[in-house]
């Protein structure tokens, strides 16, 4: 898989931009401020229908612009497929594929997928909750795009649910006696149903990327401790062993070890929903949910976040995003993965990731992924991209892309 030629119509600073691009390695070199990182981020909005920077659509509209379009052809066993995003402010994005409406954005994701180092990874280790479980959920929708759809509804129930609590516990402290509970117990079958299938599949994939992730620190740490991870629920979500079902939350994930069924965490999710209804009505808000989910990162034994340094920081970060794409590569792989074709291999985004790292990680990033499909390289000055990334360069100023070579 490859990206053959992004378009864009007033996304972020550009006004307009064609932009050719090849197999193997290219770098994007210019002054900070230029315009690189708006071109990787309009590929990986493409691929996830989300940025890597902001949360709200509205900030990738040029500023003076009604709505953004995002074009990307990308190639896969041999044929190629036209993407068409349209992005407006305070209305439901529109997309194309071969220039046919589709009824929801979201039915173009599953044909491009990246996999972006930046910056912002730190976060992954040092950070909230939230980017730790943006990570999960990104990779869950790129092998199982509907997903993105369970994820959407989940969002909705939450809200709803949450405005519910909120009135009830108004009701019961003013004057208007008891608060109706009815409606309330429907929207907790509905969270329940939602967040077990969500929970269900983080789970599996954490499972699966746990050896990834392990292997891909003693790489990039060459060696200096080990990394765990695992998946850390707002309840006791675990289960006896005879109870325990294959990987099923991803279909077809792989034997990497078992997870709690949905059917059981959804009963499991209704259970913990009633038992603390009382304090959930009180403080106006759900405590239990895979929106209070994490993921605990360990390295030697300890939490990652407030005893890792921070050059064990970045290599833990720089691992599971290699674990990622290991994963969504791997030959031998579960069935998810061979479906994709023989030319499904993520593209690899990197973000402004060397200037960010000591010699020695960033050449042993560059070592181990020299020999990926598509890779493309943001970098300030030319001489920030390792030597074993040599491949054509594009300059990027003021809004402009030339190639170099």
């Amino acid at each position: 898989m490859y990206v053959s030629h992004l378009s864009l119509v007033d996304f972020r600073s550009y006004v307009g931009v064609e932009l050719e691009l090849n197999k193997g390695v290219t770098s994007l070199i210019g002054p900070n401020g230029q315009g690189k990182t708006n071109l990787v981020e309009a590929l990986g909005y493409v691929a996830t229908l989300s940025s890597h920077r902001v949360s709200s659509d509205a900030a990738l509209i040029r500023a003076g612009a009604s709505r953004a379009v995002v074009r990307a052809r990308v190639v896969r066993d041999g044929r190629a497929s036209l993407v068409e995003i349209e992005i407006t402010a305070g209305r439901a994005n529109r997309a194309r594929i071969n220039h046919s409406s589709v009824p929801r954005a979201r039915d173009v994701l599953g044909i491009l997928r990246t996999v972006m180092f930046a910056p912002e990874d730190l976060a992954l280790v040092k950070g909230d909750p939230d980017g730790r479980r943006r990570f999960l959920d990104e990779i869950v929708v790129l092998v199982t795009p509907r997903m993105a759809g369970v994820l959407s509804d989940y969002d909705r129930v939450l809200r709803q649910r949450s405005a519910l609590l909120k009135s009830a516990g108004a009701a019961m402290r003013g004057s208007r006696g008891a608060a109706d509970l009815r409606t309330l117990d429907v929207w907790d079958a509905k969270l329940a149903q939602t967040g077990a299938q969500i929970m269900g599949a983080r789970q599996a994939l954490v499972a699966a990327l746990r050896p990834h992730v392990c292997g891909a620190y003693e790489q990039v740490s060459e060696g200096q401790g080990a990394a765990q991870m695992s998946y850390s629920s707002s309840f006791d979500a675990s289960l006896p062993t005879d109870r325990a079902v294959p990987l099923a939350g991803l279909a077809g994930v792989g034997e990497h070890g078992a997870v709690p069924g949905a059917e059981l965490l959804e009963a499991r999710l209704m259970e913990e929903m009633a038992r603390l209804r009382t304090k959930e009505i009180e403080r106006g808000v759900c405590l239990v949910g895979p929106h209070r989910d994490d993921l605990f990162l360990e390295l030697g034994g300890l939490p990652a976040k407030g005893y890792a340094s921070h050059g064990e920081s970045w290599s833990l970060a720089l691992a599971l995003r290699l674990a990622s794409y290991r994963l969504l590569t791997e030959p031998d792989g579960p069935d998810w993965v061979t479906d994709w074709g023989s030319d499904g291999e993520p593209v690899l985004v990197l973000d402004d990731v060397f200037a960010e790292l000591d010699t020695r990680r960033r050449d042993r990033l560059a070592e181990i992924i020299s020999g990926a499909g598509q890779v493309l390289v943001t970098a300030a000055v030319a001489s920030d991209v390792p030597e074993q990334l040599a491949g054509p360069r594009i300059d990027v100023m003021g809004g402009q892309v030339t190639h170099v070579r």
